[in-house]
């Protein structure tokens, strides 16, 4: 399933929306979205379990809710590079995606995505941010390779978008905002708010930001 053009448009405004309630001037600030990249990759390692001399099982759930993460440094990067124009960054992320890349070119070699495993290509992912870049065939083959596609992935994206408007509005920038919801990350919560409500409604996002406003004053009063 290819990303269409609306859920992309839609997912950079989310991004656009979201940064700027956080800074104004986020776009000016050129914060390194590709550090943050290379440390969410990091982390999707170690949901995916790496250490050779102990048993570790992979936490597909988690690793997915990692991917997330990363889409939205990634969007922000594009963002950012095209200096705020959504309509430019959109040009470019669509026409890369055209291109159905096979390989990723990555210091001085070529790597078939078709040929590394989960692990590599997240070793691969890190790698790219590490030296400022990014590679959306690879992020691609990385959904596809933790039962994802683009349109599980819009709709997890806006669930998170969601969750990040609402820590903001919480008091999370001024250190206010509680993250523990009855024992249980407000992500927990966010899964399961998404279970209940119709991510195809036109409405979602007001659907799930009232919902979670609703837990979180019955928790937390």
């Amino acid at each position: 399933m290819t990303l269409i053009e609306t859920q992309l448009d839609a997912m950079l405004k989310m991004q656009d929306d979201i940064n700027s309630k956080v800074n104004p001037d986020w776009v000016l600030a050129r914060n390194n979205w590709h550090r943050a990249i290379q440390v969410e990759g990091v982390e999707a390692i170690e949901h995916h379990g790496w250490k050779w001399w102990k048993k570790q099982d992979c936490d597909m759930a988690q690793l997915r809710m990692e991917l997330v993460d990363i889409w939205h440094f990634m969007l922000s990067a594009f963002i950012q590079s095209k200096h705020g124009a959504i309509p430019l960054a959109k040009m470019e992320m669509m026409a890369e995606l055209n291109l159905c890349q096979k390989s990723v070119q990555f210091d001085n070699q070529y790597y078939g995505l078709a040929h590394i495993n989960l692990l590599e290509k997240l070793d691969l992912l890190v790698g790219l941010a590490a030296a400022r870049r990014t590679n959306l065939a690879l992020f691609e083959s990385l959904l596809s390779d933790c039962g994802m596609n683009w349109l599980e992935l819009f709709k997890q994206y806006v669930g998170k978008n969601v969750l990040n408007v609402f820590r903001q509005d919480h008091g999370y920038k001024a250190g206010t905002y509680n993250k523990i919801w009855n024992g249980r990350e407000d992500n927990e919560h966010l899964v399961e708010v998404l279970g209940m409500v119709d991510l195809d409604g036109g409405d979602v996002r007001d659907s799930l930001y009232q919902s979670l406003k609703a837990r979180y004053i019955l928790v937390l009063g």
